[in-house]
């Protein structure tokens, strides 16, 4: 993570870092919570900040064992695709003429410049929002200002009401806002979200800001 040290330097000064990694020591030795410790910060590991092309922003993370792993609607391969990632492969497969394999592991995604980054980035067992805190919140809108503030072609994927209250802070004329129903069941299927051609546009956006696409089949 060492290409996000500024932007780590600039949290650990806030006081709500503080709060947060208290809360976050006592809920982890107390309760069962998701993802693994370890894996909190998977997103900014296998994305280095020089290589964002793409941001997605989930709400938190899968909250039944063996679901999370710290990247938003990724889930490891051999469990069972949830709701949310059977609708954005679907699009994915209208939209660009391609054939998802049955495997919700989206590491390959974020080895190529995708952000896949949860609000929350932890929860407790079997308990959604449990972790919905304050101090997540300050987070996440520092994320998207220092985001905001980087120079390089970047898609935001604005999924949801959740995701979509985020926009406020992007304000970069050299960034791209792509919005949409959230992909779950419930949004998608009563429209909002199909056919709406999101990853090809995305595609042509970073095109035409000369650099590479992403490669979104798996």
């Amino acid at each position: 993570m060492t290409s996000w040290k500024e932007f780590f330097e600039i949290v650990k000064a806030k006081d709500y870092s503080k709060s947060l990694r208290e809360f976050l020591d006592y809920e982890y030795s107390h309760e069962v919570i998701y993802p693994p410790r370890r894996d909190m910060y998977k997103a900014f590991e296998l994305t280095s900040k020089e290589d964002v092309k793409v941001v997605i922003i989930g709400q938190d993370p899968y909250h039944e064992p063996g679901q999370a792993m710290g990247l938003s609607f990724s889930v490891p391969s051999g469990t069972r695709l949830p709701p949310s990632l059977v609708n954005i492969y679907k699009e994915l497969e209208d939209d660009l003429g391609v054939k998802m394999r049955n495997d919700g592991d989206l590491t390959y995604l974020a080895k190529q410049g995708v952000l896949l980054i949860n609000a929350y980035l932890t929860v407790r067992k079997s308990a959604p929002l449990s972790h919905h805190r304050n101090e997540y919140d300050e987070f996440m809108k520092d994320l998207m200002i220092y985001l905001d503030k980087l120079d390089q072609p970047i898609v935001f994927l604005l999924w949801g009401n959740f995701a979509k209250k985020y926009e406020k802070y992007l304000q970069n004329p050299a960034h791209l806002i792509l919005k949409a129903v959230h992909p779950s069941p419930l949004g998608a299927n009563h429209g909002g979200w199909f056919g709406l051609h999101l990853f090809s546009k995305t595609n042509n956006f970073l095109k035409a800001n000369g650099v590479t696409p992403i490669d979104w089949q798996n």
